[in-house]
């Protein structure tokens, strides 16, 4: 047993770690600025998306697919950044890690109901995809309570990453055009969209490779091992989650 004195004894560990928290820094800012030019082209409102989706589903699905994998995958990116901010500010770091963390949870619930509407198109048609999605907008759900922690979340986080250090003043502003970040159901893209998303990768794909590389590197029968495991693991997952 581990005593409570034992826990708060300081030690090198933290969560996610260098090597979840580096890749997450470097690849989660890439799908969302990829998901972002991919669907920009089309009109910004849901009944032209799901429109879009009508005339392009392959085109606009991966869109949407990149842009719920970049989110998903923010999440060891952004407790690396309040890892480190958190050296020096932690109270900045606490409270930005905190509100981005729920917004991303809304995000991700806003996805989910992007999903459906697609599969409405494909199994009625957009008509009566549009009507469904029309008549329930703006319905109350839980989640949307979350929806603003987002917008101050990257604010509060900003400004940490610049008091502490952690990131310079052009790359702290950078961070901070994440909160114009548009938020709800079947949003499209906008120039200032693919700015917001690029300003992210400007902030934290740098900082990736600094965490990748602050640390011994692994042996290459590691590397291998690792590597082996998680394709396998990803595979096992797939079919787990074709199965239901």
């Amino acid at each position: 047993m581990v005593s409570q004195t034992e826990l708060i004894v300081p030690n090198p560990y933290w969560f996610p770690g260098r090597w979840v928290g580096g890749f997450s820094l470097l690849i989660a800012p890439l799908l969302l600025l990829g998901a972002e030019i991919l669907r920009v082209q089309f009109n910004f409102f849901f009944p032209q998306q799901l429109a879009a989706f009508a005339q392009y589903p392959l085109l606009i699905q991966t869109a949407y697919s990149l842009f719920l994998a970049g989110t998903i995958l923010l999440w060891p990116a952004i407790l690396t950044l309040a890892h480190l901010i958190g050296r020096t500010k932690p109270a900045w770091a606490t409270w930005g890690c905190t509100f981005v963390m729920l917004g991303l949870f809304a995000r991700t619930f806003h996805y989910g109901i992007n999903h459906l509407a697609f599969q409405l198109v494909k199994s009625q048609n957009l008509q009566q995809a549009t009507k469904a999605v029309a008549e329930s907008y703006g319905a109350f759900h839980i989640v949307s309570v979350l929806s603003g922690t987002i917008l101050f979340g990257w604010i509060i986080l900003a400004i940490g990453a610049y008091v502490s250090g952690t990131l310079s003043l052009f790359r702290s502003l950078s961070l901070g055009l994440m909160s114009a970040l548009m938020l709800g159901v079947l949003k499209g893209s906008t120039p200032f969209s693919i700015l917001a998303t690029s300003g992210l990768c400007v902030a934290l794909v740098p900082l990736g490779f600094v965490v990748l590389k602050t640390g011994p590197a692994p042996e290459w029968r590691a590397t291998l091992f690792w590597t082996g495991l998680l394709i396998g693991l990803l595979a096992l997952l797939y079919f787990l989650g074709q199965a239901g």
